[in-house]
């Protein structure tokens, strides 16, 4: 589906965020550690557009009847990255160089559609080694009658530069061989630009191509919460037969970036975990993976044996 341009309209609050981000690359970068965690971050939004919702999860490979009455929480960036981005004003690292490095959802009830949503982000830990910062952020996202509704544990780090000889390159990871495949996905050249339009996440690695190889990759590159969305989507529609409420959590590591255009597979596993699934972007079985990740529901592990693969 092509995304319309007048979603713009609803990212003013993440184009304004973007516009600070770039504003302090310009400026010298703070030189002392604030205190952990941060100040929290609060807002009071509105109840996000009907229309920006449906096509969101349309994007994603959703179908928008399976959601109405809910505003997914894996729609958590369109209102959550604003107060995240605000999280790190005044760490002593480039933020403008931040890149995600997974997410955990954390879902304890229904985020209700048309109620105005209270959102709260503050940085948790900030850890720093030889090669990366990493960081930790919280946001919790709910209505009034339940503001811990979702609680989205977010993980990026600052790469650092480097030093001396570079150790042994790590092997990247794979998608287990005994997992099953559920769902696939294509994603064009351009679908960076496409979620982008649709949360507001306006990083030019996704949609500008010389930003990408500037930064080091061969082209533009997925958000990580795009795969992210489309994982989740396929897990409701194929495992959970389209309960909205039955995902309880999903934990996941984006671990490989996934250059588009892409073709990717989504796959499940077999009980690996004391209370979950496992869940897994790629290729192919045994193939490098780009998310790896595990899930539960609220009536416990989902039962992975069967998946049924999408055309």
């Amino acid at each position: 589906m092509s995304v319309s341009l007048l979603h713009l309209r609803h990212q003013g609050s993440n184009l304004a965020a973007l516009g600070r981000i770039g504003m302090s690359a310009m400026g010298a970068v703070p030189t002392e550690t604030p205190a952990l965690p941060s100040p929290e971050q609060r807002a009071v939004i509105p109840a996000p557009d009907p229309k920006l919702v449906a096509d969101f999860v349309r994007w994603s490979g959703g179908d928008p009847k399976m959601w109405r009455g809910r505003v997914p929480p894996h729609f958590f960036p369109q209102w959550g990255l604003p107060l995240l981005g605000r999280t790190l004003e005044g760490i002593p690292h480039p933020v403008a160089k931040v890149l995600n490095q997974g997410c955990r959802m954390t879902i304890n009830g229904p985020l209700p559609a048309g109620e105005p949503l209270h959102v709260t982000a503050r940085l948790e830990s900030m850890e720093a080694d030889e090669r990366k910062v990493r960081l930790h952020q919280r946001l919790t996202t709910g209505p009034a009658s339940q503001p811990d509704a979702l609680v989205a544990d977010v993980y990026a780090v600052v790469p650092l530069p480097r030093t001396g000889e570079s150790g042994p390159r790590r092997e990247a990871p794979r998608v287990p061989e005994d997992y099953r495949e559920l769902a696939s996905f294509s994603a064009r050249k351009n679908a960076g630009w496409e979620f982008a339009l649709l949360t507001g996440d306006f990083n030019p690695v996704h949609w500008l191509g010389f930003y990408a190889r500037m930064a080091g990759f061969k082209s533009v590159i997925l958000h990580g919460f795009a795969t992210l969305a489309k994982a989740t989507e396929a897990l409701v529609r194929h495992r959970l037969s389209g309960d909205v409420d039955a995902l309880q959590s999903i934990d996941v590591r984006f671990v490989r970036p996934l250059v588009l255009p892409a073709r990717a597979r989504i796959f499940l596993g077999h009980k690996a975990f004391d209370d979950a699934h496992g869940i897994a972007v790629g290729s192919a079985l045994g193939g490098p993976a780009c998310m790896l990740g595990r899930f539960t529901t609220v009536a416990g592990p989902a039962d992975a044996t069967t998946p049924r693969s999408e055309p």
